[in-house]
């Protein structure tokens, strides 16, 4: 999509503080971090929210969390412990439309989230 944010930087017309990337996904350090270590994971693929994910989708959307499993431990934070979490829609907090996946870690966190 022209105006997506993240297909911009996927496309490279827009710099990204990348940390990983492979065939279909890219992550990059969020440009306003809520953590010591607050990455984003991207599907290279565009898909706009969770509610528009389809079945041929499963396996990239599970590649989204192997990415973070693999960074987590490369930051060495995997043992301590991590969050993951995505957002659907503005009310959830989504503000770019193209699914992505926060891993923060680096401090303690607490439950709910709010």
């Amino acid at each position: 999509m022209s105006d997506c944010l993240f297909c911009k930087i996927i496309n490279g017309d827009i710099p990204a503080d990348k940390v990983y990337e492979d065939d279909a996904v890219l992550g990059f350090n969020d440009i306003n971090p809520v953590a010591p270590h607050h990455v984003l994971f991207i599907p290279k693929k565009h898909i706009s929210t969770v509610n528009e994910l389809e079945a041929t989708d499963a396996e990239l959307v599970g590649k989204l969390f192997l990415a973070a499993q693999q960074h987590a431990a490369t930051l060495g934070v995997n043992a301590d412990g991590y969050r993951l979490t995505m957002n659907t829609n503005a009310s959830a907090g989504q503000t770019v439309f193209h699914i992505h996946l926060h891993m923060l870690a680096g401090r303690p966190f607490s439950w709910p989230p709010g």
